[in-house]
């Protein structure tokens, strides 16, 4: 028995010895030589084969063409890749490239539905209805009473909107429809609407009940005043549900206000629109209970095909005077037109066609890590551009027929109010969600790049100070709304920077970048408001945000450190460098079957080509340029021969 294990033993040794001279003679046979660790002992199961291209002088092991995925959705979570790198890293660059595609597409979409007269025709409309003043020197800018808004709109406002005559007073050919400018068509006819408050809606104190009869509030939806006036008949003296005029509630610089109201629409000349007006202001129909009055109208220009949708709207608070504000909005309602439309609608169809790729992508995904799916950023990422573009493309089909009936509903009647409020709030809101979709598609480009150490530095210098960064910000939030708070109530009333808790935050974070008005905070209060500005300045500009900024900059140190010091590793850089680099002729595949801990010896060296290919072609019996296991026998045996005879 002594015996028996003394002679296992010894075979042990030899083999375990044989094993380590063959390696030492692989190693001395020059360019060529393949050392294949897999197979001292018990082979492993064999794996998938992978490629190995061999190019002259190489940094990494050459690797093959992009034959790693699996199917069409192969990705880096669906396929198993843990034990290969190069596997892996041909699975991304594989994604990369047809994710490059897909931005190429969504860019193309973006930027194709707005253009610069965008801008043009947006400033046209401003300077025409806001800033241009008539005979009584108000424009809308300048409105603070209710006898302003009556000048304006009797003024500049039917000035405006009624163009049927050359500026040598010769009609225009188009009849009695108006063309602003010349070149945009006034759709219909516009429309003003008020929302009132109903008397007695707030209590005045017993000390002033026998001076003061009324008592209108500040505006609120519960205290809409819907009785109107029983002395006359006609829409501007009946209040209207939001339902029954299909309006829609509208964010003030003071509140939001509902769609609803007493409104009432003007005529398709100025002369009958001014007689309109005139009566609105003899009846007195803006009165104490008036809070807000709109005007509403939309215009075409066919020379861009655009539509401009304006909004000017005039807000009586409970303190009295007058607060205007506008809303300008030019959108592309009608897509396709030009040669360019149906080469975007070619876009949209191809982006349809990639959103059903990423869908079946994602599912497979979430098949396979269910919820451990989530718990990485970018597949979330992943999740929200899917849903936002599904929600773009259905708003596409709904914009479009939905353009398609009104416009031939206006068509059939031109003397009624053409309502576009809704649609361009939407497309403007279309656009928003591209922008933001389109803003997170080049943010991800991140997910296949970070395999480079320059490009982790960013992600993980915020991924270690994550921490550092959220105690920070409490203590810093603490201070800053300590001093919101402290600047609202000792400026509000005087400073308009000051005048609400949520201007107070952003005029902070104004002076911490430099942007200020000193002067406006001394006047408004000559002792604390210098005391004020100075701590401020101090604790959160000079200590809070030099903090902030130490902790960034000990982090990115220690990042940068780690990396230097970490092994290099294949990176996609490479990768695309050796692809793009060999020609077809230069490159040579092999398949080494099983693979696991196989190292090449001759490419570490960097041996030529052409000796590389010669060196594993005498062993290629079949000319599969597969060394399957019987090859690499034969390999081994012939390798060990030459040992013995030396």
């Amino acid at each position: 028995a002594q015996s028996g294990a003394t002679m296992r033993s010894l075979n042990n040794r030899a083999e375990s010895h044989l094993s380590g001279q063959v390696e030492c003679e692989l190693e001395r046979v020059g360019p060529g030589a393949w050392v294949n660790q897999g197979y001292r002992g018990t082979p492993p199961p064999p794996p998938r084969a992978v490629s190995t291209i061999y190019d002259p002088q190489p940094l990494y092991p050459s690797l093959g063409p992009l034959e790693g995925a699996r199917g069409l959705w192969g990705t880096t979570l669906t396929e198993d890749n843990s034990d290969n790198r190069e596997q892996f890293m041909r699975t991304t660059l594989r994604e990369l490239l047809v994710y490059l595609v897909f931005l190429v597409d969504i860019c193309l979409l973006t930027y194709g539905m707005t253009s610069s007269s965008t801008y043009y025709y947006t400033k046209a409309m401003t300077d025409l209805f806001v800033s241009t003043s008539g005979d009584g020197g108000v424009a809308f800018q300048s409105i603070d009473s209710m006898s302003d808004f009556w000048i304006y709109a009797k003024g500049p406002l039917l000035d405006g909107l009624y163009w049927t005559k050359w500026y040598n007073n010769q009609p225009l050919a188009s009849g009695e429809r108006s063309f602003i400018y010349y070149e945009n068509m006034l759709l219909g006819v516009p429309r003003m609407r008020q929302i009132k408050i109903k008397d007695n809606s707030c209590k005045v104190h017993s000390d002033f009940q026998d001076e003061i009869k009324g008592c209108f509030d500040v505006y609120n939806e519960i205290k809409e005043d819907d009785q109107g006036s029983r002395d006359i008949n006609g829409t501007a003296w009946t209040y209207h549900t939001e339902k029954e005029i299909n309006g829609s509630a509208h964010w003030g610089l003071l509140t939001s206000y509902s769609g609803a109201g007493f409104y009432q629409d003007l005529n398709t000349t100025k002369a009958e629109s001014a007689a309109v007006v005139g009566e609105l202001k003899e009846n007195l129909w803006l009165d104490r209970g008036t809070r807000a009055v709109f005007v509403d109208f939309s215009t075409y220009n066919a020379n861009i095909n655009m539509f401009c949708v304006i909004r000017l709207l005039v807000e009586f608070p409970a303190s009295g005077g007058a607060i205007p504000s506008y809303q300008i909005r030019t959108v592309k309602l009608i897509r396709y037109i030009t040669y360019w439309d149906y080469f975007i609608l070619g876009c949209e169809c191809v982006f349809c066609l990639f959103i059903l790729y990423y869908i079946v992508e994602e599912i497979l995904e979430l098949r396979i890590h269910k919820c451990s799916y989530f718990k990485s950023v970018w597949n979330i990422l992943d999740v929200v551009i899917i849903m936002l573009a599904i929600v773009a493309v259905v708003f596409n089909v709904f914009r479009t027929i939905k353009v398609d009936k009104l416009l031939g509903k206006l068509l059939q009647q031109p003397d009624i109010y053409a309502d576009f409020e809704f649609l361009a709030f939407w497309q403007t809101q279309y656009n928003n969600m591209n922008a933001v979709n389109l803003f997170f598609a080049w943010i991800k480009i991140f997910k296949y790049i970070s395999f480079n150490k320059t490009m982790t530095q960013l992600s993980s210098t915020l991924g270690r100070c994550a921490k550092d960064i959220l105690g920070f910000a409490v203590m810093f939030f603490i201070v800053f709304f300590a001093y919101a708070q402290l600047g609202y109530l000792l400026f509000g009333t005087e400073v308009d920077s000051f005048s609400t808790f949520v201007k107070c935050m952003f005029t902070q974070l104004r002076i911490i970048l430099g942007d200020f008005d000193y002067n406006a905070i001394e006047r408004a209060n000559r002792v604390l408001g210098p005391i004020y500005f100075f701590t401020y300045v101090f604790f959160v500009f000079f200590v809070l945000l030099n903090m902030f900024l130490a902790i960034i900059n000990d982090t990115y140190s220690e990042v940068k450190e780690e990396l230097s010091l970490q092994k290099d590793d294949l990176q996609i850089t490479d990768l695309i460098k050796q692809v793009t680099a060999s020609s077809p002729r230069q490159l040579q595949y092999y398949h080494i079957e099983p693979n696991r801990g196989t190292t090449s010896c001759s490419a570490r060296m960097g041996h030529a080509d052409h000796e590389i290919s010669a060196a594993f072609s005498r062993f290629d019996y079949d000319g599969n340029q597969v060394l399957d296991r019987e090859e690499q026998e034969r390999m081994k045996a012939e390798l060990e021969e030459k040992r013995v005879c030396t």
